[in-house]
């Protein structure tokens, strides 16, 4: 093992803070200057950076560290998810892209509004920035253990950090800026995550030792896990991108409804490689270190090889940190902001620009409050792309269902989803349900029951307002 010197962290520290340096300045130059340009750079951006940051929005801090600490328990199996949101991006690419971007929203709210109604668009944004501001708190924590590895302080102090420089991105660059920063964070990630590989790769002495000296549930499709929970997790996350405020932010910032659909597909042939390359470091670890906490899967390679080496993978982790809390942050400051503060107050232009980013700073460091109580990063993950599964079910229904058109049966469908989703988590997911399914079938049974009790009450005004929402969207 690599015991870093004082010089050692010196430097690697030093190269962290080079980079935090460099990038800031980017960001500050690339910075959004009009509240349009923050929320969706200006309808000008190419699809390969837009499928970048789609594929760095899933496989940011949590999906890294997470999938490579489920690895280490469950196998290369692992890896299914991330697999799963290549095929959630496809799917969305096929069935949705071209739709959400015509409609002229970039929030999910907003898309749902004119289905259902402006009741309806409080509670969606209500139950997705709850949703996104647990994945933050995940995105926190991931981070943090990355960050306390190499700098041996303690998380809090690791988690503090990763909210002082996030947030000094999100908030003054905006989705412009956090656009082509990340094509730069991404490469530096890729690199990152390569020089992992080999790392473990050269360590274990290849694939053949791990697969003689471990159980053979490592090396299996589905490792340890069960059927149910592969599908949980596909259903899951195609459901979240499907609803996912910043997937909706992004694809509303390319230059065509054709180029949104190809940045979709893009993004889900990018994730594929990654994802099994976060399995096998996650394995090798096992293999290497069986006895170590398995948060530590990944980030204890970092003690393993040359300090410059360690400094560029460290570089690349807080790269990663940056691009899933500055992404899902601005998202929820745009919800926040579109939602809320914009129709309370009608500023100008200039006023809901400055307000948006101190909201931005507000919705930076929350999550510190609460990053001492998360458990399975994994775990978490996908809860809270079943919280948002349940508004892609509720926004399925009332596109290609349109006889499901009360309002009321849509606002009682995320409601009551959301709470039952959210006490089936804490439960611990009894008789062996994940909570995946209730997010699915719950809203779906909600609006059942409500079209067979309520049906002459809820169809005529819905009808009216479907018809207008058709002629827009054409």
């Amino acid at each position: 093992m690599n015991h870093f010197t004082v010089l050692d962290t010196a430097i690697i520290i030093a190269m962290v803070v080079v980079y935090i340096v460099a990038t800031s300045w980017l960001s500050i130059k690339l910075r959004s200057k009009t509240t349009e340009q923050f929320m969706v750079a200006g309808r000008s951006t190419p699809a390969i950076v837009i499928a970048i940051l789609l594929m760095s929005e899933y496989i940011g801090a949590k999906s890294t560290i997470g999938t490579s600490q489920e690895a280490f328990n469950v196998g290369i199996a692992a890896s299914w998810s991330v697999i799963s949101a290549s095929i959630g991006f496809v799917l969305f690419g096929l069935f949705m892209t071209k739709r959400l971007y015509r409609s002229g929203e970039f929030t999910i709210s907003g898309f749902i509004a004119q289905k259902y109604g402006n009741r309806a668009r409080l509670v969606v944004s209500a139950v997705m920035i709850y949703a996104l501001f647990i994945v933050n708190v995940g995105n926190y924590v991931s981070g943090a253990a990355a960050i306390s590895t190499v700098l041996r302080v303690n998380l809090p102090t690791a988690a503090l950090i990763t909210a002082v420089v996030s947030t000094i991105y999100f908030a003054y660059g905006g989705l412009k800026s956090v656009a082509y920063v990340t094509v730069l964070h991404s490469a530096i990630k890729l690199i990152g995550i390569a020089i992992l590989v080999w790392v473990a790769f050269s360590m274990t002495g290849g694939i053949a030792p791990m697969v003689q000296s471990m159980p053979a549930q490592y090396f299996t499709w589905k490792g340890a896990l069960s059927g149910g929970t592969i599908g949980a997790w596909i259903i899951g996350t195609a459901g979240a991108i499907f609803s996912t405020q910043f997937i909706i932010q992004a694809i509303s910032g390319a230059k065509s409804a054709n180029d949104a659909r190809d940045s979709t597909l893009i993004a889900g042939v990018l994730c594929v490689p990654i994802a099994i390359a976060l399995g096998f470091l996650g394995v090798a670890a096992k293999f290497l270190f069986p006895h170590i906490k398995s948060l530590y899967a990944l980030p204890i390679f970092l003690q393993h090889m040359n300090p410059l080496l360690s400094g560029v993978v460290t570089v690349s982790l807080v790269a990663s940190i940056f691009v899933s809390v500055s992404t899902v942050a601005l998202a929820i400051a745009s919800l926040v902001v579109k939602d809320f503060y914009v129709p309370r107050y009608r500023p100008t232009p200039e006023r809901e620009l400055h307000a948006t980013r101190l909201i931005s700073f507000a919705v930076g460091f929350l999550p510190l409050i609460f990053v001492l109580f998360v458990p399975q990063i994994l775990a978490l993950s996908f809860f809270t792309r079943a919280l948002r599964l349940t508004v892609t079910v509720v926004a399925l229904m009332g596109i290609y269902l349109p006889f499901f058109n009360s309002n009321r049966g849509a606002i009682s469908a995320l409601v009551i989803a959301t709470i039952a989703t959210t006490v089936w988590y804490l439960l611990g997911n009894p008789f062996g349900i994940d909570n995946m399914y209730v997010a699915l079938i719950t809203p779906a049974i909600v609006m059942v029951f409500d079209k067979l009790l309520f049906h002459s009450a809820s169809g005529n005004g819905s009808q009216v307002e479907h018809r207008r929402v058709a002629h827009t969207d054409s």
